[in-house]
């Protein structure tokens, strides 16, 4: 069950007595790291609204975000990255299922999907690269066939590869819906006799056990662990959808929760603690899938498309009524209590009787003492002078082309439905971050998730703050102003001094870029115990990101339109640039085979003036496409953005930190650098406007054809844009097919 003797002792001395075997397993679920973070609840307190929550406040399912007109965007990460590792169809689908769960749990109608998924190479023919392309397909399978039939569209996402994630991916769901403000629902259950309803799919066997299973280290017992892996049915999801939007709209709802990881254990321990009541449920009641299921299987199910609901006493029927209209199960399976315990009924006998508080608020903290990692303080003495230049730099941007990190990734998003409800204003592809146009209002929203296991790894805080900052820097170059955020934290074990110092380092980078761009985070999770054939996966702590248009007809793509245009790089000052700009760099990487050295540290400060500067530009019309420069560099961003749409561009290289390395002009990844493309008569504008922060320089002007570029006049690379194209269009495609 997951238990330490320790905690078992804990658990005997809050009850003053052995516990049951359900009461075991609700324990154990409730006190695993998946539900109760247990060492990671210290640091979350590094987030404000973590603090606020653990200071008393309570969290919710999703964090909203009040974006005007009085309209709220509920915005929420998960992982589910076990499952997906055993069971990689049903891990992705049920980690789909899950998200938007927790979105309209709190009276959100689910407006777009996003994910971001991790993988080990998919490149050659052995039993690794096998297995890695199995779980590269099921997962990407599992998420389209999950998010298309429940009515959802997948707008955005990232994929990239490693040997450290062979056999063990990451695959994080974001979703955001969209609720006006005044019928946010909550999940705190309230007043003694109100009936406690049981909503959605009948129970089964499958998924007992998953909040455990996701709370340790996957051994040479995978295949065994399957029938710890929930089954979803988007169908069932897509009436649930409906059914539960439509009752709260009732008003007869006093409190809703999604039934997901811990199962019923979760939804009613977690309702009564957070409002300060118990609740007494008879599991003869529960709808199941088989009559013999015991008291502990009930309990600890996670099957699916499944919510608890409190009613308003003698409002039951009106739940009831919509429900089965939608031909959903919704059954009183018991009612509230102001006991504070929640008491379990099986065949007449109770099976538990245990205090609500108990397993939602006192599962035991841990913290180690942390230990930097060796590879962190070699990386900061990386020597970048002793890496060879290439002797064809214009080849290079070719190689980097096909590289699967910066490969096209259609063979991804072109399964997925990105355009069901008709509000995708920015599809996949065409811009560094999605925009939808919710009806009932005209402003737009961008959203993004991002991460690099590769900068925190080598450099924990700053690449923290990193992901933050490209994060935001992604929604400004769509034209939209950052907002808020929300994160999915997925580590190795936090046993591990080396992991939870990494661990710990990371969350304080990302925290402390959040409070200087003024960007919230309002909800996310964490998941520990990732590890693969190489021991524990990078760092990856992804970062999904709100930025608000306010106006979704200003949007701004990543692509040019054709010649005529001119690009411009805007940015500001570093302090300092280590290595040249190429520590850590994906150039090192996919062209040396090296991965060390350190990454440029952000300015988050000057990221919010740079993000706030570009957004208001693109809403005025002045900008014509922008693309942050991230990883392969300036030279990487530019073929992106005219070589994809199949046209040239003459660029004279800035050198404003005197590299002396002329692959260090191309291919340096400096936060704080986008590419826009602009009409030469707005530059004079853009000059005027330009805050004393920021930087404007010149590039040059949008060709046909050909991609060059110069230093002091002198070509340093060149190639042709057809050939760019091709290749980052072709490398997954030949891959999968393998």
């Amino acid at each position: 069950m997951g238990l330490r003797d320790s905690e078992f002792e804990r658990i005997v001395g809050l009850m003053g007595r052995e516990p049951s075997l359900t009461e075991t397993g609700m324990f154990a679920v409730m006190w695993s790291e998946h539900c109760g973070y247990k060492y990671s609840r210290p640091i979350l307190r590094y987030f404000a609204e973590y603090k606020k929550a653990m200071d008393g406040a309570g969290l919710e399912n999703a964090g909203i975000v009040e974006i005007g007109d009085g309209l709220g965007i509920a915005m929420k990460v998960e992982s589910h990255n076990h499952p997906s590792a055993v069971e990689p169809y049903q891990g992705a689908a049920t980690g789909v299922g899950g998200i938007i769960r927790d979105i309209f749990t709190m009276g959100a109608r689910p407006i777009a999907c996003l994910n971001s998924l991790r993988f080990g190479p998919l490149e050659g023919d052995g039993e690794a690269a096998k297995r890695n392309r199995y779980l590269f397909d099921g997962v990407v399978r599992g998420i389209a066939g999950y998010g298309n039939c429940v009515g959802v569209p997948t707008v955005g996402g990232e994929v990239s590869f490693h040997p450290r994630f062979n056999g063990r991916p990451l695959v994080n769901a974001m979703c955001i819906g969209i609720v006006e403000c005044d019928k946010v629902a909550t999940a705190g259950a309230e007043g003694v006799g109100n009936p406690v309803i049981y909503l959605g799919s009948a129970t089964g066997k499958d998924g007992i056990h998953g909040a455990t299973f996701a709370s340790e280290e996957l051994g040479e017992d995978n295949h065994a662990k399957r029938p710890n892996v929930q089954i979803g049915d988007p169908f069932a999801e897509k009436q649930l959808i409906e059914a539960t939007l439509e009752a709260l709209q009732t008003g007869a709802v006093q409190s809703i929760q999604d039934m997901g990881a811990a199962g019923l254990t979760c939804s009613t321990i977690e309702m009564s603690a957070k409002g300060g009541v118990g609740m007494e449920i008879d599991l003869d009641l529960v709808p199941m899938r088989e009559s013999d299921m015991s008291g502990y299987e009930l309990m600890l199910s996670e099957s699916q498309e499944r919510m608890l609901a409190v009613a308003h006493h003698g409002r039951e029927q009106e739940v009831i009524r919509v429900f089965e209209k939608w031909g959903v199960h919704a059954r009183v399976i018991g009612h509230v209590t102001g006991t504070g315990r929640v008491v379990v009924r099986r065949h007449g006998e109770i099976v538990a009787d245990v205090e609500a508080v108990h397993l939602a608020d006192m599962c035991p903290t841990y913290t180690i003492e942390g230990i930097e990692p060796d590879h962190c303080r070699t990386a900061k003495a990386f020597d970048i002078s002793q890496i060879p230049i290439p002797g064809d730099l214009g080849a290079t941007l070719v190689e980097l082309a096909g590289w699967p990190d910066l490969a096209d990734k259609s063979w991804v998003f072109g399964q997925y439905d990105f355009q069901v409800q008709t509000q995708t204003a920015l599809c996949p592809g065409d811009g560094d971050a999605a925009v939808l146009a919710p009806r009932g209002t005209a402003k737009g929203l961008a959203v993004k998730i991002d991460g690099n296991g590769h900068w925190v790894r080598q450099s924990p805080y700053a690449g923290g703050q990193l992901a933050v900052c490209e994060a935001a820097r992604n929604v400004a170059c769509v034209g939209g102003v950052p907002a808020a955020a929300t994160d999915g934290l997925n580590y190795g074990s936090p046993e591990d001094p080396g992991i939870y110092w990494t661990f710990d380092q990371s969350v304080k980078g990302i925290a402390d870029a959040c409070e200087a761009l003024g960007t919230p985070v309002v909800s996310g999770n964490v998941s520990f115990y990732n590890h693969g054939d190489l021991g524990e996966v990078l760092p990856t702590p992804m970062i999904g990101m709100l930025g608000i248009l306010p106006d979704a007809s200003k949007r701004c793509g990543s692509k040019v339109h054709g010649p005529g245009g001119t690009l411009c790089l805007l940015s500001y000052t570093h302090p300092e640039v280590p290595q040249q700009g190429l520590g850590a760099s994906a150039y090192l990487r996919a062209v040396h085979g090296i991965e060390d050295g350190i990454p440029v540290p952000p300015v988050p400060a000057l990221e919010k003036v740079l993000c706030h500067t570009l957004a208001g530009w693109i809403n005025q019309g002045l900008v014509e496409a922008a693309h942050d420069v991230s990883e392969g560099g300036l030279g990487f961003c530019v073929a992106e953005m005219v070589a994809i749409p199949g046209f040239g561009a003459e660029i004279e290289l800035p050198n404003p930190y005197g590299f002396t390395r002329c692959d260090a002009l191309l291919y340096a990844e400096l936060p704080g650098f986008v590419v826009i493309a602009v009409k030469p008569e707005n530059i004079g504008h853009l000059r005027a406007a330009l805050p004393s922060d920021l930087n404007l320089a010149e590039l040059g002007p949008i060709t046909d054809g050909v991609l060059r570029f110069r230093y002091n006049g002198d070509v340093v690379a060149e190639t042709g844009a057809k050939q760019f194209a091709i290749r980052h269009a072709s490398c997954l495609d030949g891959l999968v097919q393998r």
